[in-house]
């Protein structure tokens, strides 16, 4: 199915808006100098992913929604009161930023507390440049695209260890420190599990991972079931979001690396954070979830939408387990990396590598792919149990919770106890 529009006695396909930056290039190409065309279709980019996708959904669903959601799951109501049912609260929020004083301490070292939100910052408009929105849209293909998003996504751990380091306040500091001790211990098990991902790809581009997982019809999530779980942990730990957020814990250190910044320097690092878990989200949508594609949809839909709302499906969990988890401690969290993770990315790597083994050498078709997914989903169920258990898991040891009843002041304990 096609919806074409002409441009210069030439069609396009009007559901792929990079057809439609097309057209427009190769217009300015004739009239314009030679290689500027390519700094343009670089800021084409740029607006077309940054501003009118990413920053958008920070402000409405990143600090609107996610405060709403938090709100209801919390039994309250969250921003209702600036514009019609508080919609303009992030608005109001911003514009309330940009007028507050951006406050230095004296002792801080200056220069590095006003480089570290630039530093912070930069690295998130760079992810998206890999990112694609749809098969003729994304600004860099890179064919190494998987190492390019993850060394630039490690970037932002300089600019919070800038920020807590130069701010010569202990608390900043002690949060620097965990972000940084997250970062080191939760980065390997991410990339052991994306490593099972490229392998059985057999590709390190994300638009090749698409177009991969379009022609076995079927989405890796289904095939890797651990690396999206163990993906999805470690990213949190990696963006501070609760159960993970210890970098900035109010009841230990009041807020962490971001406790001597105000105005919009923390404004800076407030929105970043939200604009990273949705390049998580993003990332994730398209390893996992088969990108913009959607088992022929895109046929009939834009396929740069299907990916739009891929996103903020998986960006909602990042919503829910923030809503619903209590914060881990620090040693909790650390002995969970590298005693519970870790081990689980390697076993899940070796299984990973079997079947490929299995499928290159006896030339199996692709149909393989729906054999391997009820095994590697069960096979994920037991190693998952299995590992939990030697690491001291014991269900059947837990206290019941007792029955409750309730009388003329509230709930109380049966008296016949638990059951």
């Amino acid at each position: 199915m096609n919806l074409p529009f002409l441009v210069s006695d030439k069609w396009y396909d009007i559901r792929d808006l990079g057809n439609l930056s097309g057209a427009i290039l190769d217009q300015l190409d004739k009239v314009l100098p030679y290689g500027l065309v390519y700094v343009i279709a670089i800021l084409i980019g740029f607006i077309a992913s940054f501003l009118i996708f990413v920053l958008p959904t920070q402000l409405f669903l990143g600090v609107l929604g996610e405060r709403k959601i938090i709100g209801r799951i919390q039994s309250r109501y969250g921003p209702n009161r600036v514009g019609p049912f508080g919609t303009l609260q992030p608005i109001a929020d911003a514009l309330k930023l940009i007028q507050k004083e951006a406050l230095i301490p004296t002792a801080a070292d200056r220069w590095v507390m006003l480089i570290a939100p630039i530093v912070f910052v930069a690295p998130a408009v760079l992810l998206f440049a890999v990112l694609p929105f749809g098969p003729n849209m994304v600004i860099a293909d890179v064919p190494v695209s998987l190492i390019y998003f993850l060394a630039v996504s490690s970037l932002p751990v300089l600019g919070a260890f800038m920020a807590g380091w130069s701010a010569n306040n202990k608390y900043s500091l002690y949060g620097a420190m965990r972000i940084v001790a997250m970062a080191i211990s939760y980065e390997v098990p991410l990339v052991m599990s994306l490593l099972g991902v490229a392998l059985l790809s057999s590709t390190l581009s994300l638009q090749g991972m698409v177009f991969w997982q379009k022609d076995v019809h079927l989405w890796m999530i289904f095939l890797q079931p651990i690396a999206f779980a163990v993906y999805f942990i470690c990213v949190s730990a990696e963006l501070n979001r609760t159960p993970a957020d210890i970098a900035e814990a109010e009841s230990e250190i009041v807020a962490g690396y971001l406790t001597e910044y105000s105005g919009m320097q923390w404004g800076l690092f407030y929105g970043m954070d939200i604009g990273y878990a949705l390049a998580a989200a993003a990332f994730a949508s398209t390893v996992f979830l088969g990108g913009w594609s959607m088992w022929g949809l895109e046929e009939y839909v834009p396929s740069w939408l299907i990916f739009a709302v891929k996103t903020q499906l998986f960006y909602l969990l990042f919503l829910w387990t923030r809503g619903t988890l209590p914060r881990l401690r620090i040693d909790q969290l650390m002995a969970f990396a590298w005693k519970f993770l870790l081990p689980l990315a390697l076993l899940n790597l070796l299984i990973v590598a079997t079947e490929k083994v299995i499928w290159t050498q006896e030339e199996l078709g692709d149909g393989i792919v729906f054999l391997f997914a009820p095994i590697n989903i069960v096979a994920a169920a037991v190693l998952v149990y299995a590992w939990a258990k030697v690491n001291g898991y014991r269900p059947e040891n837990t206290p019941k919770k007792p029955r409750m009843v309730k009388d003329a002041t509230g709930y109380i304990p049966a008296s016949g106890g638990g059951r």
